[in-house]
């Protein structure tokens, strides 16, 4: 959905009333949950007043503008799109417009699709951001037929003229990508014309909001596809400038014989493994040595089994971060490492040989084994006091190590169907952001609830399980794991009241028919098991139910971290403050992993209280 949606003409009187941006301004608060930044209100103070100007001019005051347009199962937005009728196809046509403020821009140097700002660090190309804006709204909006023919896109940098930005010519344009500045002002009005008739635009804008969203790109379904064939993710803004980063480091240290540590962080679902894969089958295709490394078991397990799947010698790219223990140097060209946040202070563990128990920490290892290592983490998924996957931590050693940095934050979500206001609920819900709990007051991209039982839990995403959904429950780390039985069962160690299931499977192959321990979250069958952070972290599902255990209840007005009554025996023993962050962001971790819903249940009532107030 759009933040705003009128006609032109209602955009451009609104705007000279002064209230479009107060209007923008509260809708983003609603619809996000917190304020836009001052840039980004003096971008709809500036751009917008230029763009509906233009269009004003161009004869199109009927069109239906879309203002801040969410592209569906994501939280990034185009800054517009304009809805009409297209002249000769008398179809619904519609303009994806980027705006930009810039006066000045370059390529970096050894990239044709990233570009330098003063001051402001590297952007994905504008031409190349609003075509992969369109490839994303053909792939998922179901009227369009995975066709791109009803649509344009348009960057247009306003404040430049063509000379101000002369390097960014080089990028071939398309019909899905085009770029104007200021002194091309009189052929973008004609571009527009070209593309929409003095039509109303209303229709056009009614199908496209109204338009059934496609289930998106499921990660593992294609991961065989990424890595041994073609790319199949549409990877968007910063998403692809960290892609072509890498690309430029890996040929640079050829060239320069130089090292580049590259650091991209984000939130749930941001892209970071989409990244990755990418990475993985393009760095192959060229001939270039890359592996994949992480530290989860049940990602890594479940990667060689999907990729591996047609071809097997596949699933050797996919490693654990202990391996690279005895590395030579620079012994690979690209090393990606998944999940960084999961980085230990060290590889050693009992089956260690002695000569290898060095105490060097995991992260130099990881550095120096390869000419240009990729760090993808989210630091909100530190659970344990032996993880030293932080931004920090990396960059230290990568400066200590004599390497340069470059860092790339990704702010597009693609779990919790984009919702960025879910995200920021979640983070202020835990006190992993200051101000405190806040009310949800709902999203149209992802259903939030409370739950009375487990057992209701069950039952509603089991009858979401029937519409053809995927679905999991989770659980706090509260209960005995106990060993699978002998020629039986799993044991019901999840006691509720009168409900009792059984946690995921311990072992690596199935038992009984519950799926091995690295399958829980991506084998239909692990639906019958309560899931842990350890088998749920790294994975996505449709809708998810997360009980919370004792070990974290609400008392009055704060929350107390309770380490009596937790079962995980490693993260028992960090300081009160240490096992207080690792337990909020444990659960910050299970209350992500859903794509479109989650039910929140707690065992304690006060915490369930506390919920109720929360989720009307």
């Amino acid at each position: 959905m759009p933040l705003y949606r009128n006609s032109v003409a209602g955009v451009r009187s609104q705007i000279e009333s002064g209230s479009l941006v107060p209007v923008l301004t509260e809708q983003f608060r609603f619809q996000i949950g917190y304020n836009p930044s001052p840039a980004e209100v003096r971008s709809w103070d500036r751009s917008l007043a230029v763009l509906a100007g233009d269009l004003v001019d161009a004869g199109l005051e009927k069109a239906e503008l879309l203002v801040e347009y969410q592209l569906p199962l994501t939280s990034k937005r185009a800054d517009a799109v304009v809805c009409g009728v297209h002249p000769k196809t008398g179809l619904p046509s519609y303009v994806v417009v980027e705006l930009k403020q810039w006066s000045s821009a370059s390529i970096l140097a050894g990239t044709d699709d990233v570009v330098l700002l003063d001051g402001a660090g590297e952007r994905l190309h504008p031409v190349e951001q609003v075509r992969r804006y369109c490839e994303h709204l053909s792939d998922f909006i179901a009227t369009l037929g995975g066709s791109t023919d009803q649509l344009a896109g348009v960057a247009y940098l306003h404040n430049a003229t063509d000379a101000d930005i002369q390097d960014l010519w080089t990028l071939p344009q398309s019909d899905t990508g085009r770029l104007f500045t200021g002194q091309r002002r009189g052929e973008l009005l004609k571009y527009f014309q070209s593309m929409l008739t003095a039509e109303p635009g209303a229709d056009a804008a009614d199908q496209l909001l109204s338009s059934a969203v496609r289930p998106s790109k499921q990660l593992m379904a294609l991961a065989a596809d990424e890595v041994q064939r073609r790319e199949q993710f549409v990877l968007l803004d910063e998403q692809q400038t960290a892609y072509s980063l890498v690309l430029r480091a890996v040929d640079e240290s050829y060239r320069s014989n130089t090292k580049e540590v590259i650091i991209v962080t984000g939130g749930p679902g941001s892209g970071k493994s989409v990244i990755a894969l990418s990475l993985l089958g393009e760095l192959s295709r060229r001939g270039r040595t890359a592996l994949h490394a992480t530290g989860s078991s049940a990602f890594t397990m479940t990667l060689r089994r999907v990729a591996g799947a047609r071809a097997p010698r596949v699933k050797q790219m996919f490693k654990y971060y202990n391996q690279f223990i005895d590395a030579e140097p620079n012994e690979i060209d690209v090393l990606i490492n998944d999940e960084a946040h999961r980085v230990k202070e060290t590889s050693t563990n009992r089956y260690t040989k002695a000569a290898l128990r060095t105490g060097r920490p995991q992260v130099e290892e990881l550095i120096d084994a390869a000419r240009v290592p990729v760090f993808l983490l989210d630091e909100f998924q530190v659970v344990r006091p032996s993880e030293r996957g932080t931004v920090s931590d990396i960059s230290g050693a990568a400066e200590r190590m004599g390497c340069k940095v470059r860092m790339v934050s990704l702010d597009g979500q693609f779990r919790c169907g984009g919702s960025r206001a879910y995200e920021n609920w979640v983070l202020r819900l835990l006190g992993l952001e200051p101000g405190g709990p806040i009310k949800w007051t709902g999203d149209e991209a992802f259903a939030v609830r409370v739950s009375e039982s487990p057992s209701l839990v069950e039952h509603q995403l089991r009858s979401l399980l029937d519409e053809g959904y995927s679905a999991r429950i989770a659980a706090g780390y509260c209960w005995t794991w106990s060993d699978p039985v002998k020629g039986g069962g799993l044991v019901d160690d999840v006691v509720i009241g009168d409900w009792k299931r059984p946690w995921n499977n311990k072992k690596p192959t199935s038992h009984d028919g519950a799926p091995g321990t690295p399958y829980w979250a991506s084998d239909p069958a692990g639906f019958n098991q309560v899931g842990c952070v350890y088998t749920a972290q790294g994975f996505e599902y449709d809708y998810g139910g997360v009980i919370f255990g004792p070990d974290l209840v609400w008392r009055t007005d704060h929350w107390e971290a309770r380490p009596e009554y937790n079962h995980d025996s490693q993260v028992k023993r960090s300081n009160p403050e240490g096992f207080s962050r690792a337990i909020r962001n444990t659960y910050k971790v299970l209350l992500t992993r859903g794509m479109r819903g989650m039910t929140l249940l707690s065992t304690d009532a006060e915490t369930q209280q506390l919920f109720r107030v929360l989720v009307p």
